[in-house]
């Protein structure tokens, strides 16, 4: 059983790659092509974090799972924006 303190660790960071992905979106959409290698260390931040998700997700109660499916769709919304703008 995950506990309640290590989803909300977690959460907070996936919310930091999220913060660190939309910095990185906005300067991409800025500089084009300078920022590829950081903006590529974003991404995999967000596939990262989708990973590790849904491996917490197999020892969460309902509360958790919901909590993480809500951050799980947000990280997949970043991740394909910058996807769909990168090419």
């Amino acid at each position: 059983m995950a506990t309640r303190q290590s989803v909300d660790e977690y959460l907070q960071r996936c919310t930091e790659a999220i913060e660190y992905a939309r910095d990185q979106y906005k300067t991409g959409s800025q500089q084009e092509h300078y920022n590829q290698t950081e903006y590529t260390k974003a991404l995999q931040g967000l596939e990262n974090a989708v990973n590790d998700i849904n491996h917490l997700s197999l020892s969460a109660n309902d509360q958790q799972q919901d909590q993480l499916y809500r951050m799980r769709l947000q990280l997949q919304q970043l991740q394909n924006e910058m996807i769909i703008r990168h090419h």
